[in-house]
């Protein structure tokens, strides 16, 4: 059945109407539309029903095309991933005073999510107010917003937010509308324009404990992204779940990065375990773009004190347009 709705949503979308938008009401879910539907089964209607195309632009469809989309028997279960850990919230912090753009967070989170080129899902700009202050490098990755506008927009439910503020996608449900890019105020979401080219084998599957092949799933990384969907930052839902720090916090050899719960009051880059809540007082912490009212999860400290002197290291990430299986 699984595997029948998504060729349908996929012959759906081939034919031009592209859904944007589709109320859902009691356990309706999600509808679709049938260009062959028995006539021996389905009366004709006269009602019309309105659908919204990715363009902004309404349409009429009969309301007899609209049929009730079936959800397989492990549908609760397939989506359990959505929920996340209960009493907990994710938060991360990011000491610019730290950075010298080694770009060993970038390495590993390419790695362990096989992402290649331009794609890539964390990324580090060199940042200068004005020519007369000093230049500061700055990584930047998806805040997982306590008010994410981009789960707001999303019209198939691709896009969530868990219990515990991690956000996630899943790019089986993603439609490629990319009403989701348009709302970040970040601007950290990537698309997947073409085959994402990643070298996706069995042994893939191995390194998750997983015995089947790998279907993409928000769930585990290292997963195949997919044409035609989004993908960005997910805090490492699979190393969080065993109780380990996302690759990019562990892989950083300045200790630039900072998880933990905010329930704890509590973050950790490894070597360290502070307060967080008189880490941020002490050192005049602060959030992107807070005037929105998104609530990000990411906190930056100011690039003052700095541990290591400002140097211009890679400019381009050249260096990972390969991808390299975890060991």
């Amino acid at each position: 059945m699984e595997e029948n709705n998504k060729k349908t949503r996929r012959k759906f979308l081939d034919k031009g109407l592209k859904l944007g938008l589709v109320s859902a009401i009691g356990g309706i879910g999600l509808a679709k539309l049938s260009s062959k539907l028995s006539a021996n089964t389905k009366k004709e209607s006269t009602e019309t029903i309105e659908l919204m195309t990715t363009d902004g632009t309404l349409i009429k469809v009969d309301s007899s095309e609209v049929v009730e989309v079936e959800h397989s028997q492990d549908h609760e279960v397939k989506y359990n991933v959505r929920e996340g850990m209960p009493n907990r919230k994710f938060v991360m912090v990011i000491d610019l005073a730290k950075c010298k753009n080694a770009l060993k967070c970038v390495s590993a989170c390419n790695k362990h999510h096989y992402i290649t080129g331009e794609n890539a899902w964390l990324k580090v700009h060199k940042m200068q107010e004005s020519k007369d202050t000093a230049p500061y490098w700055m990584p930047r990755t998806c805040m997982h917003c306590d008010q994410p506008a981009c789960v707001t927009v999303c019209p198939v439910d691709a896009t969530f937010k868990r219990r515990d503020g991690l956000v996630l996608i899943d790019n089986e449900r993603c439609i490629g509308c990319r009403f989701c890019m348009a709302a970040c105020p970040y601007s950290i979401r990537v698309f997947n324009w073409s085959e994402p080219g990643q070298e996706i084998t069995l042994n893939m599957g191995h390194v998750m404990g997983i015995e089947e092949p790998m279907k993409p799933s928000p769930e585990y990384a290292g997963r195949p992204s997919l044409k035609g969907t989004v993908d960005k930052c997910d805090f490492c839902p699979h190393t969080i779940q065993n109780n380990e720090l996302p690759h990019c916090v562990t892989a950083c050899p300045n200790g630039v990065f900072y998880f933990g719960d905010k329930y704890e009051d509590t973050v950790t880059n490894g070597e360290e375990t502070l307060r967080l809540g008189q880490l941020l007082e002490d050192k005049a912490g602060y959030r992107l773009l807070e005037e929105l009212g998104t609530a990000p999860s990411v906190y930056y400290l100011p690039p003052v004190d700095r541990l290591v002197d400002f140097e211009d290291g890679l400019e381009n990430y050249k260096e990972f347009e390969s991808v390299e299986k975890p060991e």
